[in-house]
């Protein structure tokens, strides 16, 4: 993973990144779609530390899209009305899919723990749910920049 060139006075520290990545609800990912256009959609996702995980549609433009094309950009952030409250994050990197698609349930263990941390995020208290309409996507990333303009004054 290569590191932030500019920006190093906003920049988030590691556990910085690791804490907002866990707790943020939603992940933009931009995706290339037929021609080479944009597509871009927001999605509920777990980070583990090293990996952002997806659990995305397999019927959907953005799974089409990165069957053809691995390639992804996703961007978390948040922040008010005032400009020192933005903060984020952006992966770059290739996704690949982790496991049955759809997922049933099958034995994996490498999604025990994204689907584990994917259930307390957004069901506590409740097991992961397989529909049968969703698989896992995960990205290493290869590029990470991150910003929390709430340090440009300190």
């Amino acid at each position: 993973m290569t590191g932030q060139r500019r920006g190093h006075a906003i920049a988030m520290t590691t556990e910085e990144r690791d804490a907002f990545l866990t707790t943020a609800p939603l992940v933009r990912i931009a995706t290339l779609g037929p021609g080479g256009h944009p597509h871009t959609s927001a999605l509920w996702f777990v980070w583990d530390g090293t990996a952002l995980w997806l659990n995305s549609l397999v019927r959907s433009q953005r799974w089409t899209d990165l069957g053809r094309d691995p390639r992804l950009s996703a961007i978390v952030d948040d922040g008010g009305a005032d400009f020192l409250q933005l903060r984020g994050v952006e992966l770059r990197g290739t996704a690949e899919t982790v496991g049955e698609a759809p997922r049933t349930g099958e034995a994996n263990s490498q999604l025990a723990e994204p689907e584990r941390l994917f259930a307390a995020k957004y069901s506590p208290g409740r097991d992961f749910h397989y529909d049968g309409r969703h698989g896992w996507l995960r990205l290493v990333p290869e590029r990470v920049v991150s910003w929390d303009f709430s340090k440009m004054w300190r």
